[in-house]
């Protein structure tokens, strides 16, 4: 088993093992004391994982109760949220029991939240069974919904208490949501380089897999431990692709998924760096045929103009500046501030 200490202001780790989901319980167990444990999940993977997570916890002692929700980012919102805490409520859930997050980063970003926010605070445990929900959002502890004005723009910090990955579970992840979390390990390998670079120019297949996922979460712990609440630049780093990966996700009504997203904008930013001079060509072209190896589609069929104006909702942004994460060459990233007014000349080509 793959062990990874997070040491954040609450300390935690993260295990990859294939077979994991059907030892959940007694994993769980080892941080937490048998109790009532609200399981939150959609229901495609329901259909999938929730028998041998329930029966994994029951086995431990836990009395476990189920709330399941429409599966897609639609779902991400203030009255799914709501729904939830009443089932916690109506469920009679105290501060000792438990939620447990099983599913993509959907699931993770509105369980985590809710157990942040329900009686002020309960524990909850991270069961990511995505790729992109492995490597990136089931880690470091952001939660939060979507508004009608933007994404993610309710939420807090809130760190689960242990997250389990099991690889075994990206054997049903339909080809979207694949390359999804691919766009996310992309994001992994320009920041870092490295053999997590090389991971990614070889494909990943099931004997690499574990190790993808273990060099993505060790970036991100590593940036996480350095600046948990995004108070300094480390955290925004994260960031990479995301500022117009958003604005893509608003502008489509987010039917572009996630991770799909993050991948368009890393393909603009990497082409608005190349043609200031920021970015050698030569890498450039290297982050686009990496894009284009896995199949992403970068076109954009928005206007840079469009794009900027999305991006001004965006939580990173101020009143007049944002900070976009921009490319110096594969494995050195770094912030610059852009006045909103300039946003869509700095990416336009």
């Amino acid at each position: 088993m793959i062990r990874i200490p997070i040491n954040a202001s609450r300390s935690y780790q993260v295990l990859i093992e294939r077979g994991l989901l059907s030892k959940a319980g007694e994993n769980i167990r080892q941080v937490k004391p048998a109790c009532k444990a609200a399981i939150i999940t959609d229901d495609k993977v329901a259909n999938l994982y929730l028998a041998t997570v329930r029966q994994s916890l029951e086995k431990e002692g836990f009395s476990v109760c189920v709330y399941i929700f429409p599966n897609g980012e639609r779902s991400k919102t203030a009255a799914t949220y709501l729904d939830i805490i009443e089932f916690l409520s109506k469920n009679n859930l105290k501060r000792g029991d438990l939620l447990v997050a099983l599913g993509g980063g959907v699931t993770g970003d509105i369980a985590g939240f809710a157990a942040g926010t329900y009686l002020r605070g309960i524990d909850y445990v991270q069961i990511p069974t995505t790729l992109l929900a492995a490597v990136d959002s089931s880690v470091g502890g952001k939660t939060g919904i979507n508004l009608s004005s933007g994404k993610n723009l309710l939420g807090m910090f809130n760190q689960p208490i242990a997250v389990l990955f099991d690889p075994d579970t990206l054997a049903t992840l339909p080809e979207e949501e694949r390359l999804a979390g691919l766009g996310e390990c992309v994001k992994y390998a320009v920041l870092e380089d490295g053999e997590l670079w090389d991971i990614m120019s070889l494909t990943p297949d099931k004997a690499s897999i574990a190790r993808l996922v273990e060099l993505c979460v060790s970036c991100k712990k590593r940036i996480v431990e350095e600046d948990e609440r995004e108070t300094g630049g480390a955290r925004k780093l994260l960031n990479l692709g995301h500022t117009f990966g958003h604005a893509i996700e608003k502008l489509s009504g987010y039917t572009v998924p996630h991770g799909i997203a993050v991948a368009k904008g890393l393909a603009i930013i990497a082409d608005a760096c190349a043609a200031r001079g920021i970015l050698d060509t030569s890498e450039r072209d290297r982050i686009i045929a990496l894009l284009k190896k896995y199949g992403f589609d970068l076109s954009v069929r928005y206007t840079a103009e469009e794009m900027a104006k999305a991006a001004v909702w965006d939580k990173k942004a101020d009143k007049t500046d944002v900070d976009l994460v921009i490319i110096n060459g594969i494995g050195r990233c770094s912030l610059l501030k852009v006045p909103v007014n300039k946003l869509a000349e700095f990416i336009k080509c």
